[in-house]
């Protein structure tokens, strides 16, 4: 019998798993108490049909983590170095708002930044790229040259802000969270020793995920005209789904492929970014991903 395959991703001073069904988060509060937040996943038809779809799904998938991520960012950003004493007030603030107009303004938010996110990183490359139109010519070279662009932004970007404190500990509890999920899948008891022995990078990482947009953007964009320059900005937001969509696809058949020889290279480039978004966790962290996890588990059977 296949086990069941559990995901997750860091949060502030605490990390957050999910099944196909719950999501639980456990986050070290400043009395060093740990505390959670559980929901279950909606399960709706109609969202659950277009995750069936073949490059569709991966853009389902997207929206999704993005929206209900959110949500459990928000708990952890609220209590962070928050006295327990004074959640009462953080309940009275949300209680004197709309709750309506929260969870609708959560959403937008979350694809909103998404979108802008996505919309950047695509397109600073292409105008970048451009500017060297005159040295470097020809589709291929200017496709390449878009592409190394993009690489060495995404990778400037993550170096630039993995010093900053709150990132660095948010990267660690990201290696936490592989290491917990490592560690299942090994059938190792969840103890701290067994977790902190195990790798902190994982096939099925958003790491991994956000590289392939590039590697497979710069397959896509092969096949798209560069010039004039006002076509190839169009072309590349109207492609943005489509890129994502068959990254994700490959993220599944990497992560499918990683125990057969020679395939499982398929996904070392991804791995190799992981060393930039995930940091050695500290035992205290373990503890935290290890709660969050066996909530989970227990969420699950009950």
């Amino acid at each position: 019998m296949e086990k069941a395959k559990f995901g997750g991703q860091a949060v502030v001073e605490g990390v957050m798993f999910q099944s196909t069904s719950n999501m639980v988060t456990a986050i070290r509060r400043t009395n060093d108490e740990i505390e959670y937040f559980e929901m279950e996943r909606p399960q709706k038809k109609w969202v659950q049909t277009l995750k069936k779809i073949p490059i569709l799904r991966g853009n389902v998938a997207i929206i999704e983590s993005s929206v209900y991520g959110m949500k459990h960012m928000e708990y952890a950003t609220d209590r962070f170095e928050r006295d327990p004493e004074d959640d009462e007030n953080i309940e009275e603030e949300k209680q004197s708002a709309n709750t309506a107009k929260i969870v609708v303004s959560t959403v937008i938010v979350a694809i909103l930044s998404f979108l802008v996110g996505k919309f950047l990183f695509t397109l600073i490359p292409v105008f970048v790229a451009e500017m060297f139109s005159g040295i470097v010519t020809g589709h291929f070279g200017q496709v390449a040259l878009e592409t190394f662009f993009k690489l060495l932004l995404l990778l400037g970007y993550i170096y630039a802000i993995s010093f900053t404190p709150m990132i660095k500990r948010l990267f660690q509890y990201h290696g936490a969270e592989h290491k917990v999920i490592n560690t299942y899948e090994s059938d190792q008891p969840l103890t701290v020793d067994n977790v902190q022995d195990s790798s902190r990078l994982h096939y099925r990482c958003g790491s991994s995920f956000i590289l392939f947009t590039v590697l497979v953007g710069f397959v896509v964009y092969m096949f798209v005209p560069v010039d004039p320059l006002y076509v190839r900005v169009i072309n590349r937001i109207l492609l943005i789904p489509v890129v994502l969509g068959l990254s994700f696809e490959v993220l599944q058949l990497t992560n499918k492929l990683r125990d057969v020889p020679v395939l499982k290279w398929l996904g070392l480039p991804g791995l190799w970014l992981q060393y930039l978004t995930t940091k050695h966790p500290q035992d205290d962290q373990v503890e935290v991903a290890i709660h969050s996890f066996n909530q989970l588990v227990r969420r699950e059977k009950a």
